[in-house]
């Protein structure tokens, strides 16, 4: 029963994560590359896409998620303990930065637009995943910062 849930909870939270991108042109690469151009022709439009996103999350956050003690699939909720900005850190952010604004495409909403088929998503997605197991390859694993449980 569980595992239902879990996976009925996954599907619904990714078919509504892929609907809001759609919907909100965030799956539209020129709509991004507006976005991020904030010293030519800004398109700030995203901006309110994202307070909005927030503005419904943070109330279900703090009511529904953060007092939880255990993931709807009854895993341990886990946290970083480290909150250290390293070069690691710098780097990786940057090169996010790089890829996004040559690209105009960032991961989520690239994951939303797989569903239709364009080819250069699929292209950008399958570099995206090239370079995530390189950069795992070269710097070996993702998530070697230690985690705890969150209490409450």
């Amino acid at each position: 029963m569980n595992k239902l849930v879990f996976r009925i909870s996954a599907l619904m939270s990714g078919i509504l994560f892929g609907a809001g991108m759609a919907i909100s042109g965030m799956i539209e690469p020129q709509k991004v590359v507006g976005f991020l151009d904030v010293a030519g022709q800004w398109d700030p439009s995203l901006a309110f896409v994202m307070g909005g996103a927030l503005l419904v999350f943070m109330p279900c956050y703090f009511l529904i998620i953060k007092p939880r003690k255990q993931a709807v699939s009854g895993c341990d909720l886990n946290v970083p303990t480290s909150k250290n900005i390293d070069s690691k850190l710098i780097s990786g952010s940057a090169l996010f930065g790089l890829g996004w604004g040559m690209a105009g495409i960032c991961p989520g909403p690239a994951v939303a637009s797989l569903g239709l088929g364009n080819v250069s998503i699929v292209i950008f997605f399958c570099a995206m995943v090239i370079g995530s197991l390189l950069a795992k390859l070269i710097f070996g694993k993702s998530n070697d910062q230690p985690r705890i449980a969150r209490s409450s």
